[in-house]
């Protein structure tokens, strides 16, 4: 996880994105009543970049074809 890699607790990746600690774990267990807006905005606040979102996109798009 690398939320608990750069030592940022659920309640304070919460409060960078706009959400609540429930949800964030909700998230992080592969809930599917997350959103996608969500899930980018909690990745932005972690760090990567939008050209590495492109690249995690690209790849499910990829994985989502060969289903």
């Amino acid at each position: 996880q690398e939320r608990e890699k750069q030592g940022v607790t659920q309640v304070a990746l919460a409060k960078l994105i706009g959400s609540s600690q429930s949800r964030v774990a909700k998230m992080e267990a592969g809930d599917s009543s997350v959103t996608i807006d969500l899930l980018m905005r909690a990745l932005l606040a972690l760090g990567l970049t939008k050209k590495d979102l492109s690249r995690i996109v690209a790849k499910a798009d990829q994985i989502a074809a060969s289903v």
